[in-house]
């Protein structure tokens, strides 16, 4: 099993699109998620229609439209594996307890909102990833993406640079 993660797209906006080596992991991939700031339902469409099923979140510049029709959280298998999914993960000093008791019941985390890539483990196996940005990153040195792959009964997620 293989899911394209991605967060924090914001699009439209002026030419901006998904890379194509983003659309080409998206289209190889069994289940899409998105941690939120799709912004415009555009966005969504474009990104749902790739193929996978897509699993999202709404963040906080997504239009009103589409924040109606996604949830604030969630929560997908992967696998044998439970990833919870969420916008903004908070300040950085305590993130990975405080997901660990938002979600009890979850494997890992994803979550967007910094467009800044994070992968931290806890010594018990939870994880917390932030894919970053394929389109917008800010302080961050590129644009990027993961991939959460279960494989062996173990999940792993890689960042992925565009």
């Amino acid at each position: 099993m293989r899911a394209a993660l991605l967060a924090d797209t914001h699009m439209p906006r002026g030419r901006r699109r998904l890379p194509d080596e983003c659309v080409r992991i998206v289209a190889g991939a069994d289940l899409v998620i998105h941690a939120g700031d799709f912004m415009r339902q555009e966005a969504h469409d474009e990104i749902a229609a790739i193929g996978p099923p897509l699993v999202a979140v709404y963040g906080n510049v997504d239009e009103p439209a589409l924040a109606r029709r996604l949830p604030e959280r969630t929560e997908v298998e992967l696998g044998e594996h439970v990833i919870g999914v969420i916008h903004d993960a908070g300040p950085a000093r305590g993130r990975l307890q405080r997901m660990r008791r938002a979600f009890p019941q979850a494997d890992a985390v994803v979550f967007g909102h910094s467009h800044i890539p994070l992968h931290e483990r806890d010594p018990e196996g939870f994880q917390i990833f932030n894919p970053g940005s394929p389109t917008e990153r800010r302080r961050s040195p590129g644009h990027t993406m993961g991939v959460a792959t279960v494989a062996a009964g173990k999940l792993r997620f890689e960042l992925v640079e565009l």
